[in-house]
């Protein structure tokens, strides 16, 4: 991981449905980020076990993972794939983050961590419309919804398992998306003038 600091590092945090992905993509697609789902390493991995790829078994994946491999170990995958790009990209954004100690990790590399947040309902509605790509994942009532995301808000074991609450007290940037794609754009307008200022190339 040599060199790491020398280039832009981005984590997206937030709630389930907020649109992390969203952030990602228009960071990748505007500023030339790689942009990375560091959830699309555990869904291949549970894939290749034959298991279910539900949430409760990539939360398994990513505890045995930061187990064996340090917690940190999605923010080093997804900083390895821009490392292969042979300079392609300007920096990685990864999402999401959800152990503060992967997110300590990004910050100790000197990334930026950034939460994504939006009202309860409106993101239910997002995951409920399938544009995500993940019907097996999204296919809930929204007590479930609700309930899923307070099990990952804290932890539930060792200091591998997901505490996402202790993550947004890392967050640099909070923003709020409960509008339009348009006025996200906006938002990311300033946004990309912190990540200047504070991960210079």
């Amino acid at each position: 991981m040599s060199g790491i600091t020398k280039l832009r590092l981005i984590g997206l945090a937030g709630t389930n449905g907020s649109g992390k992905d969203t952030v990602g993509h228009l960071l990748a697609d505007r500023y030339n980020f790689l942009f990375v789902s560091v959830s699309d390493f555990l869904r291949d991995e549970a894939k290749r076990r034959g298991l279910e790829v539900s949430r409760p078994v990539l939360r398994m994946i990513s505890a045995e993972w930061r187990r064996e491999f340090g917690l940190g170990v999605l923010v080093d995958r997804s900083v390895e794939l821009l490392q292969s790009s042979d300079g392609r990209y300007s920096g990685v954004v990864a999402s999401p983050m959800r152990n503060s100690g992967e997110a300590q990790h990004l910050k100790d590399l000197g990334g930026i961590l950034i939460w994504v947040d939006a009202d309860p309902r409106l993101r239910y509605e997002r995951i409920k419309k399938g544009n995500r790509g993940r019907p097996e994942e999204d296919d809930k009532t929204f007590k479930q919804f609700l309930e899923e995301e307070q099990a990952e808000m804290h932890r539930s074991g060792d200091d591998a398992t997901l505490n996402v609450a202790d993550v947004k007290k890392l967050a640099d940037v909070y923003l709020e998306n409960n509008d339009d794609v348009d006025s996200l754009n906006v938002a990311l307008k300033g946004l990309w003038d912190f990540i200047k200022y504070y991960t210079p190339a």
